[in-house]
């Protein structure tokens, strides 16, 4: 899954892709590089991000979505914690619904079922703008497997259809470093409770966390790719990346790594 921010704001590119024109052509270069799926977003969900009305965010994805599906076959997912959005991004094209807020919203479960496409359902503790005050848990992995399948078991029951549900862990969203690396330690567990599993750790703060010296995010593509092939041995079925020719990459030599070793 490619990553396509259309906001002045976010963490990892800061606007790079604000704009249709500037949206259409990183998408489009994401798909040529090998993105089997990709992402628009139009509201930043870092930490201590300000929130956009569901208006403005419309405004940003439903013409890029519009012009990207007249131009690529490849699946095009809306990173949106809101139902309207993500309605309007249907309509205008999307094919999934990646909602960070895990279909908490106001009328989200109703929305996913109605809309009848694949929903990620990723597990954030807190909002976007207070999550990474003082996150705690007890059991950081037990208590997000059961989040994720609280709100599995929800969307089952609102309509959603089995095959249509995708789970996410939600790395760095309301998690201190031990949370995340507890979470990549254990990301068996996610695999195992039935449904594929989607990993966004590309780029993240937690990366430059462990390596000390406090890169930008450009430059933590070495812990991406780690958390990548980390999440592929676990068997997750997707990957959110920024860097998809250099992922795919390293998935591909893994994967024949791994093949050679069942030879």
């Amino acid at each position: 899954m490619g990553v396509v921010n259309v906001t002045p704001d976010s963490f990892s590119d800061g606007g790079e892709a604000f704009g249709v024109e500037a949206g259409l052509r990183h998408a489009l270069a994401l798909a040529e590089a090998g993105a089997d799926v990709l992402d628009i977003g139009g509201e930043s969900t870092r930490p201590g991000a300000s929130a956009v009305s569901a208006e403005e965010e419309i405004a940003r994805v439903c013409p890029l979505i519009a012009a990207l599906a007249r131009e690529t076959d490849r699946p095009i997912s809306i990173d949106t914690l809101k139902p309207q959005v993500a309605r309007a991004a249907v309509a205008a094209g999307a094919r999934m619904w990646n909602d960070v807020n895990g279909l908490r919203g106001v009328g989200a479960l109703a929305t996913a079922a109605e809309l009848g496409c694949d929903v990620v359902i990723m597990h954030m503790q807190g909002a976007p703008q207070t999550m990474q005050a003082k996150p705690h848990y007890e059991d950081v992995v037990a208590e997000v497997a059961a989040f994720l399948t609280a709100r599995a078991e929800a969307a089952l029951a609102a309509g959603v259809a089995r095959e249509a549900i995708w789970l996410d862990p939600g790395l760095g969203f309301g998690k201190t470093l031990a949370h995340n690396l507890a979470l990549l330690a254990a990301l068996p567990r996610f695999t195992g409770l039935g449904f594929p599993c989607l990993l966004g750790a590309s780029r993240k703060r937690f990366i430059a966390a462990i390596d000390g010296a406090d890169p930008e995010p450009r430059q933590r593509l070495g812990g991406s790719l780690a958390a990548a092939i980390t999440a592929a041995e676990a068997g997750f079925a997707m990957v959110r990346v920024h860097d998809v020719a250099e992922t795919r990459q390293a998935l591909q030599v893994w994967a024949a790594i791994a093949q050679a070793r069942e030879q």
